[in-house]
């Protein structure tokens, strides 16, 4: 008979509330997945959390308190956003940032794949940017085009700095005119300006902060939602979207009605929080492991069924309490045994 400690979290409210700087946060307990929480938080508030510096991070590992599991914040895999290096609008007709000339089964939209090569003849492919290809760059005067093709290997980065100095950006490619009279001097592979930002913001914002767990993102199956996992810091971590998840919200700061903002200052979570922790006996089946992890999520959906049965609600949330040693379960010594 082995036994290990069962950590029931009772949270008596659907959420908790933070405030810093413009943004007041909103950590909701109801489970949703991804998709149903960016509605939830469109709908009463603003959107999904945007967590863009360390402070962030620190203000909502305080508002998990003791909820030491993950949950959805506003991050996402984009894999259909394409756009060209060269933004001006004024340089496109209607309709023209929208031209394609994807080959058979392109994009791919492979998680590594978020640069744009040229063909020779014709035909678009997503590659690694890391790659190096030769480059299409472009001289912009008002409406018209010049295209440079530079025989020489270079990293979709290094090709757009390359272009930037030297022409006006790397190529865009509007319509099949552009794409004829590049054909009539390719050779080889080239970049064009094409390319996508994978990782975005609910709400649109881009940021360079990323607060990624170890070995993530990993891209195992279907991953291209990010949840922070409490139980490592808030750390980042990729999952199936239709997982369903506690959330993180983020709305205006309520201003006074002298119009001054209340305080940037992380505030209390308003909603009390318990914890009971239960021993829990169990006797070893033959050949299982169990401390295995299939296994213990196995027995948290067999006690969280009773629980509900039992008239708690779905607010109560179940984690296993680790010994220092990393395991879970331990074999109870022969004395202690007797004395049961």
């Amino acid at each position: 008979m082995e036994k290990v400690l069962l950590i029931i979290i009772a949270l008596s409210g659907l959420s908790a509330v933070s405030s810093h700087a413009e943004r007041q946060y909103h950590f909701v307990y109801e489970a949703k997945n991804m998709s149903e929480a960016q509605r939830y938080c469109r709908e009463k508030h603003t959107d999904l959390a945007t967590v863009d510096s360390m402070e962030v991070v620190e203000l909502l590992n305080n508002m998990a308190g003791q909820y030491n599991q993950s949950a959805w914040i506003g991050l996402h895999d984009d894999w259909d956003t394409w756009r060209w290096s060269m933004s001006d609008p004024s340089f496109y007709g209607p309709g023209e940032t929208e031209f394609r000339q994807w080959g058979p089964g392109e994009p791919s939209n492979g998680h590594d794949e978020q640069c744009t090569h040229f063909h020779r003849s014709g035909i678009w492919g997503d590659h690694d940017c890391n790659n190096p290809l030769y480059v299409v760059c472009f001289d912009v005067t008002g409406p018209n085009a010049t295209f440079v093709l530079i025989e020489r290997g270079m990293t979709w980065t290094e090709a757009q700095s390359y272009c930037r100095e030297h022409h006006t950006d790397l190529a865009s490619v509007r319509n099949l005119a552009d794409s004829q009279r590049i054909e009539s001097s390719a050779g080889g592979v080239y970049w064009i300006g094409l390319y996508r930002d994978s990782w975005k913001w609910s709400d649109g914002s881009f940021s360079s902060f990323e607060y990624w767990a170890e070995n993530e993102p990993n891209y195992i199956g279907l991953k291209v939602c990010v949840a922070a996992a409490f139980n490592n810091f808030g750390k980042w971590e990729d999952l199936d979207c239709g997982v369903d998840k506690p959330f993180i919200c983020y709305g205006p700061v309520p201003v006074k009605p002298d119009m001054t903002p209340e305080p940037a200052v992380s505030t209390v979570p308003v909603v009390p929080v318990s914890m009971k922790v239960i021993k829990v006996s169990v006797e070893n089946p033959n050949g299982v492991d169990l401390n295995d992890p299939a296994f213990l999520d196995a027995m948290l959906v067999e006690a969280k069924k009773n629980l509900r049965a039992q008239g708690l609600d779905d607010n109560v949330q179940l984690a296993w309490r680790k010994q220092p040693d990393g395991q879970v379960f331990h074999e109870e010594e022969e004395k202690k045994r007797d004395e049961l």
